[in-house]
């Protein structure tokens, strides 16, 4: 016996939240920002050090710019997000803003990286703030994708 309000389907073909594995930050980037953390966390006296993060961060940086192509661009998830939730404005343009922060902070690691003088605990410091930026844009977007589709599968009622 059903009681209460029945939730009847938006006449929009939405996807579930679970098959946007590009939309907040896919797993390609996340093995590149594991294989980074690694690569920075090597013991410094090992010949090529700053080659083995410069190579290691170039797929984060490849991967970074597919994320925002695909969120940002004209038919990307946050356009289609605005159309079904416009409610969502504002944490999309705050995760819009975030997105030229953390290119900021992969030149940042690369442009240390490449100083040969910068020393090892620079570049572990720049390498934290860019992985910090990217594990809180990554909560955002988590978040915000829940409240774009908790009216959908039963949240609100």
């Amino acid at each position: 016996m059903v009681t209460g309000g029945v939730q009847q389907p938006s006449g929009a073909t939405r996807p579930h939240p679970s098959d946007l594995a590009a939309g907040p930050i896919s797993a390609g980037l996340a093995a590149d920002l594991h294989a980074l953390t690694r690569a920075v966390a090597v013991v410094t006296t090992e010949p090529r050090w700053r080659d083995t993060v410069r190579l290691r961060l170039r797929p984060v940086r490849r991967d970074f710019a597919e994320h925002v192509r695909v969120t940002e661009g004209s038919a990307g998830l946050y356009r289609e997000l605005l159309t079904h939730s416009p409610r969502l404005d504002h944490g999309i343009r705050l995760l819009t803003r975030e997105h030229a922060a953390i290119v900021a902070a992969i030149l940042a690691v690369q442009r240390v990286a490449e100083r040969p003088e910068a020393s090892p605990d620079e570049l572990r410091h720049f390498t934290g703030h860019l992985l910090g930026a990217l594990a809180r844009h990554r909560r955002r977007g988590a978040n915000l994708l829940w409240q774009a589709y908790q009216t959908d599968l039963g949240g609100e009622t």
